[in-house]
């Protein structure tokens, strides 16, 4: 069997605001890629940005739409300051702080921001159990 990769491209308005935002707000890793899409790597997947326009035409979808799209993506860390401290990150590049980190009914601690596309993202510190690599200590 071939090796397989998983990747979640979001579609985006500007290209360059967006790129900004993961590099520089949320300290993505930025890998090498064509001017037209971008790639962050993240632990065991990609991250890929690509322009909302293009994306949906290569999906033959509308481009166009609101509300709540179904999904959020969730980056977890590894304790409730790291939590608040990536929300204020989030925040403080461009992001909508949503739901502001809290205690959760499962037990553990998240909240939510938007980035500028609107994309719903949930930071979460999970003390059942780690889910990432080998824990650190960082965020």
């Amino acid at each position: 069997m071939q090796p397989r990769i998983s990747m979640i491209t979001l579609g985006v308005r500007d290209l360059a605001a967006s790129i900004r935002f993961y590099e520089e707000g949320l300290g993505l890793p930025r890998m090498e890629s064509p001017p037209t899409v971008a790639f962050f790597t993240l632990n065991g997947t990609w991250l890929g940005l690509y322009g909302r326009d293009a994306l949906a035409e290569d999906a033959q979808v509308p481009s166009e739409g609101s509300g709540f799209p179904g999904f959020a993506l969730a980056h977890n860390v590894v304790s409730e300051e790291a939590v608040d401290r990536l929300l204020d990150e989030a925040v403080a590049a461009g992001a909508t702080l949503v739901k502001p980190g809290q205690k959760v009914f499962w037990g553990g601690y998240s909240g939510y921001f938007r980035d500028p596309d609107g994309h719903l993202w949930e930071v979460a510190h999970n003390p059942h159990g780690w889910i990432g690599p080998p824990d650190t200590g960082e965020a």
